[in-house]
């Protein structure tokens, strides 16, 4: 189901992949927004070393604008903290001026071109 939510989404975009996308279902942790018993979104994150990445984050298109993002951004937040890490990172393309607004208004940095990051309270 959440794989044909991404690619309803996603799919048309150049940089689509079917193959990185189950992988990323398949071995992230994922968490899933529900509006009216029905997926709104859901966001995959990676632990690394020292931080936790976001792999995907996507909204169906009829859930956007109701803080569903926001949501699932404190979900990942609040799972990165939980697990000690550093910071939460992103890589958002250059030209995705929608993804780096979202992000740069929720506290995340830029740290390089395409690499956004929101440095964690530590416990």
């Amino acid at each position: 189901m959440l794989f044909g939510l991404a690619r309803m989404a996603f799919g048309e975009h150049s940089g689509w992949s079917d193959e990185r996308t189950l992988r990323v279902l398949e071995h992230d942790t994922v968490f899933v927004a529900e509006v009216a018993d029905a997926p709104a979104g859901y966001i995959a994150v990676e632990d690394t070393e020292d931080d936790v990445r976001i792999d995907q984050l996507l909204v169906t298109p009829d859930h956007e604008g109701e803080g569903v993002g926001h949501q699932l951004l404190e979900w990942a937040e609040g799972y990165a903290i939980s697990k000690g890490a550093r910071s939460l990172r992103v890589a958002v393309e250059t030209d995705n001026a929608r993804a780096l607004d979202f992000y740069r208004r929720s506290g995340f940095a830029a740290i390089e071109d395409d690499l956004l990051e929101l440095i964690l309270p530590q416990q």
